[in-house]
């Protein structure tokens, strides 16, 4: 006997006003709208490495029309011995390109101590996968009223991602922004990092009135995989995308952090148009 599904629209209790499944909560930042007809698509760095490196790619980014960049300056690493970001100096690189640039940013927080530093310069605040789990600081995150990124734990279910995302909301914070960026399974370094659940999109839509986007770097580690990825997540029905990016005057190979995944230019440039796209078969 097949066992039945359970009625995610349960899960929308926290928003009474979008007991519609077919309804999304919009998230407006820095003049882009997560949960509209448009996808927004965030591009930047893996890190923020020098200001120079930070300036290259916000052009590019900036130049491709994209309203927000993402750029990390506190990079969780599996080795302790490992790039670990630039930290506060490089918050302050973040902050002059943002004023430089007019871009909206996003960078990840990792301690709760430092939300109210970062939200000082974040338009929008990330919380990593490795820190999906962290409730203190989805609890500061929360009371901090910054829009919020919430990236999947590479092994969390769509409930326990969710109750995540209501720690915040429970704070007083709704505006919540889903990130599916792959989970852990059988795969090899060569063809992917992790696996993209494209499968959990429709679902989480219908379980949540909250937007959800997709990182195919994150989920490929492979540069060259992120078009094709970027586009079955569009297809899927995300409402946006997260990608990294280097810049057109950047070494690939003199960069600290996931070199071999940030996509160039020239295959962004392709991504923001299949996203124009989907906008228009949304529009049609």
């Amino acid at each position: 006997m097949a066992q039945e599904l359970p009625d995610l629209k349960v899960l929308r209790r926290c928003w009474p006003e979008y007991q519609d499944e077919a309804t999304t909560h919009p998230v407006a930042v820095n003049g882009a709208t997560f949960g509209g007809d448009d996808p927004v698509i965030i591009a930047g760095p893996c890190a923020i490495e020098s200001y120079e490196q930070t300036l290259d790619v916000a052009r590019v980014v900036r130049d491709a029309g994209c309203k927000m960049m993402r750029g990390g300056v506190f990079k969780p690493r599996t080795n302790p011995h490992s790039f670990q970001g630039t930290g506060l100096k490089g918050l302050e690189i973040l902050a002059r390109i943002r004023e430089e640039t007019g871009l909206g940013v996003v960078t990840e927080v990792l301690d709760p101590r430092l939300v109210g530093t970062v939200a000082e310069v974040a338009d929008m605040i990330q919380i990593g996968s490795r820190s999906m789990h962290n409730f203190p600081l989805l609890i500061e995150v929360g009371k901090a009223g910054v829009p919020v990124l919430l990236k999947r734990s590479w092994s969390a279910t769509l409930e326990e991602w969710i109750c995540a995302a209501e720690y915040i909301a429970k704070e007083g914070n709704f505006n919540i922004v889903l990130c599916e960026r792959g989970i852990r399974a059988s795969c090899h370094w060569e063809y992917a990092r992790n696996v993209l659940d494209l499968n959990i999109i429709e679902p989480l839509r219908r379980a949540t009135p909250l937007p959800v986007i997709v990182d195919p770097s994150h989920s490929t580690g492979q540069w060259r995989l992120v078009a094709g990825m970027s586009r079955a997540a569009l297809a899927a029905g995300a409402h946006g995308l997260l990608i990294e990016v280097v810049g057109s005057e950047t070494a690939r190979a003199g960069l600290k952090c996931d070199a071999h995944q940030g996509i160039p230019p020239e295959v962004l440039a392709e991504i923001m148009g299949a996203a124009s796209e989907r906008e228009s078969l949304c529009r049609s």
